[in-house]
Formats: structure tokens, C-alpha cells, sequence
């Protein structure tokens, strides 16, 4: 008999403390195969909301087991300044290895600023991506993905914090989310965003487009953001933020897809999970979502950004099994939502997150009472340790098709 899927938890904390300043934020760790992992995040400005600064990195050849000196990216990935006064940087972003270019390749989103403050409207966000080399531990000057209606339908597009899919013949299923310039609101939280996923090819260097899929709508607040997609047992699942509540739906092709559908509990119970990520942790022998919900003893929590849970997915029903839901991060007052996941071996699954300092839900911008709950901006590496190999993980070198 085969012995069923399980596996133990174990946290470490990579970096602890606060300056007064800036906080740790979206951590994400990419794998360049057999046992190298590089850990990007930026700091966030405690000032204000997403004032994201350089890009920063580390490095591990033995799977974090220990870490080299951490790298300011200020040269290639900090803010950069435009003709018009403003200043653009990239953020959200999530490194993954590309086997067919054997490229650590990074996407996500560009922001831009005004004398310290969100550029006014309209401001453009790209869908952004930079290269990493290990010899040197440097990235690249990040590029733009060049969209068809960059002036129009997609001035507003970008891939930040979202899970992408390497086909086997090294195209790329990059899931982004837009909204065209006409329909930008001067409120943001009046915006309705769409998803959809651009199907890439990438040579080592550039990424370039070739099409996308459905445009994913949705009529409550703000729509679909920071789509998630994963592939398990030849079907593509793609989980969406929503003001809301989160969504799921399915896909054969990764391009076109059926309705999408709450996330529920499998007693039919809504997930709860709202106006914050959801991202996948997929294993050959289960299907996992990571996430934030409401109803933990977590009211005092920013949005109910804590504690992050794990749970098996129910493919078939598209909802996620209670008996199997586990505390992966614990709740000290500050809250996670702004999170990565990735396989980093056959044995190994990481989910990564900062405690976020910006107060609670009464008020947010109160850090003192995150710090009296006892956060301390930790950077967690959870580590999933599997009693079962992940097939998944298997390295393939597919021969590049351009």
C-alpha cells in the first residue's frame, strides 16, 4: 500500500529587527538546479504603502542551509528616473529557473513615484523582468515585456506576485493582470482589473510575446489581481485575488478556461480568503494552496493577513479539504499576504514571508501595536520536508523552438 501524502514543518528566520524606516517585503526564493537558491525581496518605506525600494538579494549553494552577504540591487533594479520627474522601479517579483534557457529568469511589475508618493493618474505599470547570474550574483537591467496595445488595453499590465508555468518546450504561461487606459478610475479602489495568461518565449535574454488567453473578469471590487497558476495531472489551475473573495478555475490548455468559482471548504463553507494572494505548492502526488483567511481568532489582523495556512486541494471540486488546513506561519500581530512559494527539491517545498509592521486592523498604520503583539519583521523560510518524493520537480533541458 502507498503510504499517503504527508509532510512535517520546520521555520527558520532568515533576517529579525526593524530600523524605523523600511520593512521587509515579498520575499520569494528561486531554485537553479541541483542545490543553489537565491532569496530576492525588497524594502518597503514604513511611510506609506508599497514604496518599494532596490531590489535585494542573497545567495545559497547548499539549499539555505547557509547564506552568502546580502546584495543591493540599486544599480540595475532601483529607482531609476524618467524625463518627467517620476521614478519607476520594479517590484513584486518572482524568480524561477527557465530549464530550456538554464536562466534564473525573474518577472514582475514596474511602479512608478512622485516626490515620494503613488505617480499620479494615469500611471503605467509593465509587466517587467530581469536575469540573474550566479558567478557574479548580479541581475540584470530589467526589461519590458512588449505587449500588443502597450498605449491602450495594456498600459496598466503587469506579472507582480504571480506563479508562472514552464511548458516543455520552453514556452512560458505568464499569468498578469491589466485594466486598459480608458478604464482606469481617478479612485483606485474603483478599478476593476482583468487577468489573463501571456503565453512567452524566452531565449536566455529576451522575453518576448506570442498571445494570450481569456481575459478573466470579475464585477466586484477591483476584479482579478495577482493570478497564480500551477499545472497538476495535466490540468492548469489559476487561483485570483479578489476585494472579495478568492477565486479558482481551470483550465486544459493553461489559455482558455471554464467559470471561475469561489474557494470554498469541502463542507461548501467560503474559504474566506480576501484582498490578499493565494499561491499553489504543488507536489505529484497533491495539490496545496497556501493563504490568509478570516475566522482564526484574527480580527485584530490588517485584512486577516495572519496566520498563513496550508491545505490539500480537492481537484475535482475545486475546494480545499478543512481536515487537512495546518498553520504554516504563526500569527504575532503582523500580517503576511505578500508571500512565495517554490520547490527547491524533490524532498523540500518552501513557503517564504515578512512579518508586515504597518499596524492592525483598527489602525493600520499604527506599527507600534504589530510590534506590542511581537512582530519584529522576521523573515521566515517555512520549510515543507515531504515523506514522499515530489516528482515534480524532475529537470528538464527541452531544446529551445524560437
Amino acid at each position: 500500500m502507498t503510504e499517503e501524502l504527508n509532510y512535517t514543518v520546520k521555520l527558520d528566520v532568515v533576517s529579525e529587527g526593524y530600523d524605523d524606516r523600511t520593512e521587509w517585503f515579498q520575499p520569494r526564493v528561486g531554485l537553479i538546479p541541483p542545490r543553489t537558491v537565491v532569496l530576492t525581496a525588497t524594502k518597503s518605506l514604513i511611510s506609506g504603502s508599497d514604496l518599494f525600494t532596490a531590489i535585494r538579494s542573497m545567495q545559497s549553494d547548499d539549499l539555505g542551509r547557509t547564506w552568502g552577504e546580502q546584495v543591493i540591487h540599486e544599480e540595475t533594479l532601483g529607482r531609476k528616473k524618467e524625463p518627467n520627474g517620476q521614478e519607476v522601479v520594479i517590484a513584486d517579483m518572482t524568480p524561477a529557473w527557465h530549464a530550456a534557457s538554464q536562466t534564473l529568469l525573474a518577472t514582475g511589475s514596474t511602479v512608478r513615484y512622485l516626490d515620494g508618493e503613488h505617480a499620479p493618474v494615469p500611471s503605467r505599470n509593465e509587466t517587467a523582468y530581469t536575469v540573474y547570474d550566479p558567478k557574479t550574483q548580479a541581475w540584470s537591467n530589467w526589461g519590458i515585456l512588449d505587449l500588443p496595445g502597450r498605449e491602450d488595453k495594456f498600459f496598466k499590465a503587469g506579472a507582480g506576485c504571480t506563479q508562472r508555468v514552464d511548458l516543455d518546450n520552453g514556452d512560458i504561461l505568464l499569468p498578469i493582470y491589466f485594466i486598459p487606459r480608458d478604464r482606469i478610475n481617478d479612485d483606485s479602489w474603483k478599478n476593476c482589473y482583468m487577468a489573463t495568461i501571456v503565453r512567452c518565449q524566452f531565449d536566455g535574454t529576451t522575453l518576448r510575446y506570442i498571445e494570450h488567453g481569456d481575459e478573466l473578469a470579475c464585477p466586484d471590487p477591483r476584479g482579478f489581481c495577482e493570478p497564480s497558476l500551477t499545472k497538476f495531472h495535466g490540468t492548469f489551475y489559476l487561483t485570483l485575488r479578489n476585494d472579495v473573495r478568492g477565486y479558482v478555475i481551470t483550465s486544459q490548455d493553461g489559455l482558455h478556461f471554464d467559470r471561475p468559482v469561489p474557494w470554498t471548504f469541502d463542507d461548501g463553507e467560503e474559504l474566506g480568503s480576501y484582498n490578499t494572494q493565494q499561491h499553489w505548492v504543488t507536489h505529484s502526488e497533491g495539490l496545496f494552496l497556501t493563504y490568509t483567511r478570516r475566522g482564526a481568532d484574527n480580527d485584530h489582523v490588517f485584512r486577516h493577513r495572519a496566520p498563513l495556512f496550508m491545505a490539500q486541494v480537492d481537484p475535482e471540486r475545486l475546494c480545499v479539504i478543512r481536515e487537512t488546513e495546518r498553520i504554516l506561519l504563526p500569527e504575532k500581530g503582523a500580517q503576511f499576504g505578500n508571500f512565495g512559494t517554490v520547490n527547491v527539491s524533490p524532498e523540500e517545498s518552501w513557503v517564504l514571508d515578512a512579518e508586515g509592521l504597518q499596524g492592525d486592523a483598527e489602525c493600520v498604520m499604527d506599527i507600534q501595536r504589530t510590534l506590542d503583539r511581537g512582530a519584529r519583521n522576521r523573515l521566515y523560510i517555512c520549510r515543507i520536508l515531504w515523506n514522499q518524493p515530489n516528482a515534480e520537480l524532475q529537470v528538464k533541458t527541452p531544446v529551445l523552438t524560437l
